[in-house]
């Protein structure tokens, strides 16, 4: 498993394991992380790659004082379920 990349000239998040790469499809506006889409290759789906890449990607927000609008089911539910990072969502 990889660091978290922010490839902020695609607009994604990305976190490489087992040579793959799940990614998360975001906007950032005033202060806020508009998460649109997120992502792992069929390989990884069931391993928890996507719940890392979440994560360290909410971890990375709380660290830059950003507050995360969930648009992706995935992303909503994960923040939901996930209480240190609860009070990002907005």
């Amino acid at each position: 498993m990889s660091e978290l990349r922010n490839n902020t000239a695609a607009g994604r998040y990305e976190m490489d394991e087992q040579g793959q790469t799940s990614w998360a499809d975001y906007r950032e506006k005033d202060g806020r992380l508009y998460i649109d889409h997120v992502e792992s290759p069929p390989a990884l789906r069931g391993t928890g790659a996507a719940g890392r890449l979440m994560r360290a990607l909410a971890q990375d927000a709380k660290d830059r004082d950003l507050k995360i609008t969930p648009i992706c089911g995935y992303a909503a539910a994960w923040l939901r379920r996930s209480p240190e990072y609860r009070e990002l969502v907005s």
